[in-house]
């Protein structure tokens, strides 16, 4: 594949990507989507993770992205040509099947609500790890709006090293104050005893190598999980978009492949990585920290005693109450299409998992 011919790939993945950025940027609160435009620009424009242009600029960039958008409001995803062929956009395997050779990989999936997704990257590395394949990629030649730091298809583990830099700055830039004893606990056991930026910034690449094995772990366990059957999981989300049965469902899916034994927190402690488990327990909030309150006790004795044997027993009773709730939102849901009254079941399942936790608060 010559060079022209990967520049015709990037541009088409590029038009499908501006295609789903038009249909789905309306998911998004506006906070959320300023959040994921700003770090669509410094992509485009290579801009290291922390460094934040004048805001006229950004908000000229804004508008004809928008306008853009505007252009592709009505479009179906475009077939992808290649090698003389017409690919499906979302027949990864057959595109990654003429790219292989070359080093560039090609994803396609959904996302969040559905959101289609698309990546056309370069190819750092390649390894495989209980029986799958994980490609760390290098620089992205095409992507949408989602900033995915790890992502999978079907037997492939995709670790965005672009995406999950951005996505890590932004962690460590606007942690809470929760979750700053943890992330000092961690920068102090990589030898970075500065806080301040500039120090954060000289050191990102070994604060993601600690963390890199969170991004691959997390999917793996993901992939590897048998209690929220995918195929459920995905009806779930089509029929609660942009829900707070929506939101439970997809923390206890990340819950469980976090804590199910071939996921993220097995893998931290079976290769004792106590800068990566505290920097699991720095960045973890939402409802998953909602509903894994035994990770955050549990650190605070292991900062003491570092008795890895305290997190075990954490990480159990969290893949065992995720296991519960996650059986309670699949009963809903089923009673709910067997009387054909899913608002029924949307609600229930908010005031049955939810509700707790809000009388908690």
């Amino acid at each position: 594949m010559d060079a022209q011919e990967l520049k015709n790939l990037t541009r088409q993945v590029l038009q499908n990507c501006d295609i789903s950025d038009a249909y789905h940027s309306g998911l998004y609160s506006i906070c959320g989507l300023a959040l994921r435009l700003r770090d669509l620009y410094k992509w485009e424009n290579r801009l290291p993770p922390w460094e934040e242009r004048d805001s006229s600029e950004i908000l000229d960039w804004i508008e004809a992205k928008e306008t853009r958008w505007e252009a592709f409001a009505e479009n179906e995803y475009k077939e992808l040509s290649l090698g003389g062929k017409n690919f499906d956009p979302f027949d990864s395997d057959g595109i990654n099947a003429v790219l292989g050779p070359h080093n560039i990989y090609y994803g396609a999936g959904y996302a969040h609500s559905l959101k289609p997704t698309f990546i056309l990257a370069e190819v750092d590395d390649k390894t495989r790890s209980k029986g799958f394949s994980i490609y760390t990629l290098g620089r992205e030649l095409a992507r949408d709006l989602l900033t995915i730091p790890a992502m999978s298809q079907n037997d492939r583990i995709l670790l965005r090293q672009e995406s999950a830099n951005l996505f890590l700055w932004d962690k460590l830039f606007y942690i809470k104050k929760s979750g700053r004893p943890a992330l000092y606990l961690a920068l102090e056991h990589l030898g970075i005893p500065d806080k301040d930026p500039a120090a954060l910034r000289q050191h990102l690449p070994e604060i993601f190598a600690a963390v890199k094995d969170t991004y691959i772990y997390h999917e793996l366990g993901e992939i590897q999980d048998t209690t929220f059957d995918r195929q459920i999981w995905r009806e779930m989300v089509a029929a609660f978009p942009f829900s707070p049965a929506e939101f439970i469902a997809r923390a206890l899916k990340d819950l469980l492949a976090d804590t199910n034994q071939y996921g993220t927190l097995h893998h931290i402690i079976q290769q004792r990585q106590t800068a990566g488990l505290a920097f699991y327990v720095a960045f973890i909030d939402g409802l998953i920290k909602e509903f894994f309150p035994e990770i955050s006790l549990a650190f605070k004795e292991f900062s003491g005693s570092e008795d890895w044997g305290v997190i075990e027993q954490a990480v159990a009773d969290g893949y065992q109450n995720a296991q519960q709730h996650t059986r309670l939102i699949l009963d809903i849901y089923r009673k709910g299409l067997k009387t054909d009254n899913l608002e029924w079941a949307e609600t229930e399942i908010q005031k049955r998992v939810l509700g707790k936790y809000l009388k908690k608060s």
